[in-house]
């Protein structure tokens, strides 16, 4: 098909629609940047809506003396709390202690106490654990969240889903976030500040001309080609950013990424409270265990070494198997393969700092500014959920220098889409919606809320009746909700909606999907 001209010029575009590039896109277009955004298949649809669903610090990171990534990301908890109280909240973490847990391998902690305590040989201390939740507490500046404490799990009710043998934990903060919702959340908020957001477009090749790029686009579903000039370009592919500087970009470069495949389960629901378990095994690794979705837990995650950012990431039954384990050290009744409802698998693509396994790897982000021979580049490399926002703006205030009329940042104190209450204004919020829509169920009402916020009601609109909504596609899915996520949330198929704008796919049919697979496309 012909190509139109290209005579349109953006300031910024964009390559990837995972959270850093969606990040970046609303931060740019906040500040007063034209900014368009290509994304290959759905939001969110490789890394960002695979992920172990938290805020937090990395508390294991201190041992690895990575001090600046978990103060920032500390800081950020409650930062973006504040801005999307619907999407996110605190969550209490249990962390059972015993005498024999192990550092995993060789940390650069692990190695000043085995040099000073060699009688620990290789054990960590529980005063060390303490010590790290000391400083989880005070680096960060928190404000909202309350600070770690200690738990006899002989009387506590979190110690009854455990063996007898766990008699003390630890119990710190941090925060829960429902990770693919974030992203079109910022996506949403990058369009409504002027941002064209294209997704299932792939980005065919880019090219500099002096100090513009002349990018071409490929309509993954139609194939129609388009082209667009840009005066700045942000690889943000996540684990395809290598192949877009050596493929796309046809460019050379020593910087590298590491693909490593995080799994996790989710299982029927394993414990009755509202608290997460940090468990770690005898091989010194740690997974967590987290209410999810009201009904089930999620268990993960793995760290394995994947070679093809191509090749679609999945849970092993080897992997299955592991973390079936993992839990079964701590709780009392085993959990098996045939408890597990669902397994889902991310590639985080870390930084290649040639660390020896794919745990040690660097969490931290690295954004590689190449700006010598004409328009700029910027590629991101790593970074993890819970700093995107910090992310974006250094890499604006990276690209600043060409930008020089740009306006400064100004995303801390701004709410996402329908994050405009107080944090503990969720209460108040699913009372209102019931109020004024008294034939929706309690968990219906909320479920709305923590995926809507204050929009909930804008979807309901004049409805005095569940048949108002349009068709009933089980597990509380309407006709209506799913026409706000095709119109304001970029879905275009049932998968995006039962998989990432929300996760009813847990509770829906293969036939309920189907069904709302093929009232989608007509």
């Amino acid at each position: 098909m012909s190509e139109p001209s290209t005579d349109r010029i953006v300031d910024l575009f964009v390559i990837g629609g995972g959270i850093n590039g969606c990040g970046i896109a609303r931060d740019a277009a906040g500040r007063g940047l034209s900014v368009e955004l290509a994304e290959m298949n759905d939001l969110a649809s490789a890394t960002s809506s695979a992920s172990t669903k938290l805020f937090h610090g990395g508390l294991r990171y201190l041992e690895y003396f990575e001090i600046r990534l978990v103060r920032e990301a500390l800081i950020e908890r409650e930062t973006l709390l504040r801005a999307m109280p619907h999407i996110s909240w605190p969550m209490r973490f249990v962390l059972p202690y015993h005498k024999d847990m192990r550092f995993e391998g060789e940390t650069p902690t692990s190695r000043i106490v085995n040099l000073v305590m060699p009688w620990t040989k290789g054990r960590r201390p529980a005063w060390l654990i303490r010590f790290g939740l000391f400083l989880y507490d005070h680096l960060g500046g928190r404000k909202i969240l309350p600070g770690t404490a200690t738990l006899d799990l002989t009387r506590a009710p979190e110690g009854r889903p455990l063996k007898q043998k766990f008699t003390r934990a630890f119990e710190y903060s941090d925060c829960w976030i429902e990770d693919s919702r974030l992203v079109v959340l910022n996506a949403r908020d990058a369009a409504a500040r002027g941002a064209v957001i294209r997704t299932r477009t792939k980005v065919q090749s880019a090219e500099r001309a002096g100090n513009l790029w002349h990018v071409t686009l490929v309509d993954q579903e139609t194939g129609h080609r388009s082209t667009l000039r840009a005066r700045g370009l942000v690889n943000a592919a996540g684990p395809w950013v290598k192949d877009v500087i050596s493929g796309t970009l046809r460019l050379e470069t020593n910087e590298g990424v590491r693909l490593v495949r995080g799994s996790h389960i989710v299982t029927k629901r394993l414990f009755d409270h509202d608290k997460c378990y940090f468990f770690q095994g005898g091989d010194g690794r740690i997974i967590f265990a987290i209410p999810y979705e009201t009904d089930f837990t999620l268990i993960g995650t793995t760290d394995a070494e994947h070679t093809d950012a191509d090749r679609k990431p999945e849970c092993t039954p080897e992997e299955a198997d592991y973390l079936c384990r993992f839990a079964s050290e701590y709780f009392k009744v085993p959990v098996t393969r045939d408890d597990i409802v669902w397994t889902y698998s991310g590639v985080r693509p870390l930084y290649d700092d040639g660390a020896k396994s794919a745990t040690a790897a660097t969490r931290d982000y690295v954004l590689s500014l190449e700006d010598t021979n004409g328009a700029p580049l910027l590629n991101v490399f790593g970074g993890k959920i819970t700093t995107y926002r910090k992310l974006a703006e250094a890499a604006l205030a990276k690209l600043a220098p060409h930008f020089p009329e740009t306006k400064g940042g100004w995303t801390a104190g701004v709410a996402l889409p329908g994050g405009d209450f107080a944090v503990d204004g969720v209460e108040a919020l699913v009372q209102n919606l019931r109020r004024g829509y008294p034939f929706l169920t309690g968990p219906w009402a909320r479920r709305l809320v923590r995926a809507y916020g204050t929009e909930a009601a804008d979807i309901l609109g004049d409805a005095r009746a569940a048949a108002d909504l349009g068709p009933d596609f089980g597990a509380t899915l309407t006709g209506a909700e799913v026409r706000w996520q095709m119109r304001r949330e970029f879905a275009r198929e049932a998968a995006d909606v039962v998989w990432r704008r929300t996760r009813l796919g847990l509770r829906m049919s293969e036939e309920q999907i189907a069904a709302l697979d093929d009232w989608m496309r007509q």
